[in-house]
């Protein structure tokens, strides 16, 4: 069987306490994998698509404001960014991460993914990528609402996809890349967390009670996009 039964597991980044610099380290192995395995390009293609459903429309002049929850290095602004004009946001709960994320978006700040220091309704897309799997239960479903109560336009969710296949693709390639064992630890820790697409689906839409659109994407990815505003009672 390739895909595995869901577990909890530990990270070594779950961890407030971990010394900062080897967070970052770390950090810069996950943007590292997320830009040659596909993690980046799944949540810019959903911000693509959006960013071009607006201008047929010809809504939301720009700037429009983009925010990346666990921003991590930055990398999904800075690239955000070269598709069109727009303010980008990082969040990082410690603030030594926040920090050293400014140079890759336009604001970084500290903030709690479960409480968003921001009105409803304020930013026009929010991206949370392989964030998700690090929260359980009622956290887990109140990051998604929380995603849902600041988005205007869109909310882009992305994970890794739970497979055996993965689990040893990364297990070799953490040693062609020269990963970190920290980094290595907490990618397989991560993929052992993930969701498969009927999963993801049907947690976004008890949390939400948005219709949801979920897929595949290369690179053992499921991504979730929806637009803020609640399906009709009995839809879903």
């Amino acid at each position: 069987m390739l895909t595995p039964a869901r577990q909890r597991g530990t990270e070594t980044l779950d961890d407030p306490g971990t010394d900062p610099a080897l967070a970052l380290r770390s950090l810069r192995d996950v943007s590292l994998a997320n830009r040659l395995f596909g993690g980046r390009r799944a949540v810019l293609q959903e911000v693509g698509r959006v960013l071009r459903e607006q201008r047929l429309r010809g809504e939301a002049p720009p700037p429009l404001r983009l925010l990346d929850i666990g921003t991590g290095a930055g990398d999904i602004p800075r690239a955000a960014q070269q598709l069109a004009p727009l303010t980008t946001i990082g969040i990082e709960l410690i603030p030594a991460l926040a920090y050293a994320a400014r140079e890759a978006c336009t604001y970084t700040l500290a903030a709690d993914a479960l409480s968003l220091p921001f009105a409803d309704q304020s930013i026009d897309i929010v991206t949370c990528s392989q964030v998700l799997h690090h929260f359980h239960g009622a956290e887990a479903d109140r990051l998604l609402q929380e995603c849902t109560r600041v988005a205007r336009t869109a909310v882009i969710v992305s994970d890794l996809r739970r497979s055996w296949v993965a689990v040893a693709g990364l297990w070799a390639a953490s040693f062609l890349l020269r990963f970190h064992p920290v980094s290595r630890h907490d990618g397989i820790v991560s993929i052992l967390r993930g969701f498969t697409c009927h999963e993801l689906h049907q947690q976004v839409e008890r949390a939400t009670r948005c219709h949801v659109r979920t897929h595949r994407a290369p690179g053992f990815r499921v991504v979730a996009v929806w637009s803020p505003r609640p399906a009709p009672m009995g839809l879903l």
